[in-house]
């Protein structure tokens, strides 16, 4: 069975994510930011999967609603991290982008979701 790309794309953030962890830790001590920012970047695909389980349509929609809340979780650790000079701006755009894109593909799933169980008009 083919992945889905939400699925594919949420992974590769999170793959994406950790590597960046591992790269700061070796130029930088360990601080609360990088510990967030690794939590949320990694529960987006965590939470995508279990969407992907979900009992019910209603299920899948509150997991991909948790999913999009740890992805605008995430942009706002990398936003801190590059203001407060922890990363580099092409480290931010790098992995900001990648983030936004999943954002928006979440987004649309639930919105989408949510018209054909019409729940939204």
């Amino acid at each position: 069975m083919k992945k889905s790309i939400i699925i594919e794309k949420s992974f590769q953030l999170a793959l994406k994510g950790v590597q960046f962890y591992q790269q700061v830790l070796l130029t930088n001590r360990d601080f609360v930011t990088e510990r967030q920012f690794l939590k949320s970047v990694t529960s987006v695909g965590a939470n995508v999967r279990e969407a992907h389980n979900a009992q019910s349509k209603l299920d899948f929609i509150h997991k991909l609603h948790i999913a999009q809340k740890e992805c605008a979780e995430t942009q706002y650790w990398l936003e801190l991290m590059v203001a407060s000079q922890r990363i580099s701006e092409v480290q931010f755009d790098a992995l900001n982008k990648d983030c936004e894109e999943v954002f928006r593909i979440l987004r649309s799933i639930i919105l989408t979701t949510r018209r054909n169980l019409k729940l939204i008009s």
